[in-house]
């Protein structure tokens, strides 16, 4: 049954080690808000997983805040705003594991996960070096062709994390028409929490969204303007001004006092 539940109790549901996915897409809908109640914890999580089709601001945030110690996406910067500076930084000196990924390791072992088995199988990567780089890939044979083929291992996920337009008290939801693989990261999770910019008699089928029925979240979280500075469409626009503050604040040093600032607003 869905709970609808405060935003630091949906915070203290993450714990060391976890493995959590982050909805959205590069600068698109991203559940930034759920991230800045992580960062005030008193206590933060750690050794988290983080995983990501596209990792930006919200993953970043994590990354320089010490929480996270691997990443597993297919990419992982600001898009038009330049790289993602804690995640470069971290990652060029072996301070955060990089799990090599590539949308199609990522949707392979998303789609095992969802299927029930233990990998699945595909063309992907035969011919390239990327094997080498994750010696937990490995190969099968085609048991009808004798093709030898790539078997990416099925990915679990701890929790999920959304950011929805709206929501209602019977546990619907609904997201906008940008879905990234948001559908996947609910049948992937263990839990999934999502945020919502606004609480709805009921939320009702339309053209400009997605309503995902229940008991498609765990745990439903009132957040308004939950996912600025990335974009919330129809809601608001990306906040390009807060992405440059935020990339002059890293590159100046001061990460811990611009997450001070950002944390309370």
């Amino acid at each position: 049954m869905t709970l609808w539940i405060s935003l630091d109790e949906a915070a203290s549901l993450i714990h060391d080690g976890m493995t959590v996915a982050l909805g959205g897409m590069t600068v698109y809908r991203r559940p930034v808000g759920f991230v800045k109640a992580l960062l005030r914890r008193q206590t933060r999580a750690k050794e988290l997983t983080l995983l990501c089709f596209t990792a930006g601001i919200e993953s970043d945030l994590l990354v320089g805040a010490g929480c996270v110690s691997t990443v597993r996406s297919a990419y992982f910067g600001l898009e038009s705003f330049g790289l993602a500076p804690m995640f470069t930084e971290y990652a060029n000196r072996g301070a955060l594991r990089v799990l090599e990924e590539t949308e199609q390791s990522l949707a392979q072992g998303m789609r095992a996960r969802m299927a029930g088995v233990g990998f699945m199988p595909s063309t992907a990567w035969i011919g390239t070096d990327l094997p080498r780089l994750r010696p937990d890939v490995r190969t099968v044979v085609d048991p009808y062709t004798g093709e030898e083929l790539i078997a990416f291992p099925a990915i679990s996920c701890d929790v999920a994390v959304l950011h929805a337009l709206e929501g209602d008290a019977h546990g619907n939801f609904k997201l906008n028409n940008n879905l990234g693989v948001d559908l996947e990261l609910i049948y992937l999770a263990d839990k999934v929490i999502v945020t919502v910019e606004k609480i709805v008699e009921r939320v009702e089928r339309s053209t400009d969204g997605m309503l995902v029925p229940a008991p498609g979240a765990t745990h439903l979280v009132h957040v308004p303007h939950g996912a600025y500075p990335t974009s919330c469409y129809p809601l608001y626009p990306i906040g390009g001004g807060e992405f440059m503050r935020y990339v002059d604040a890293c590159n100046a040093g001061k990460f811990d006092e611009y997450v001070g600032e950002f944390v309370k607003e």
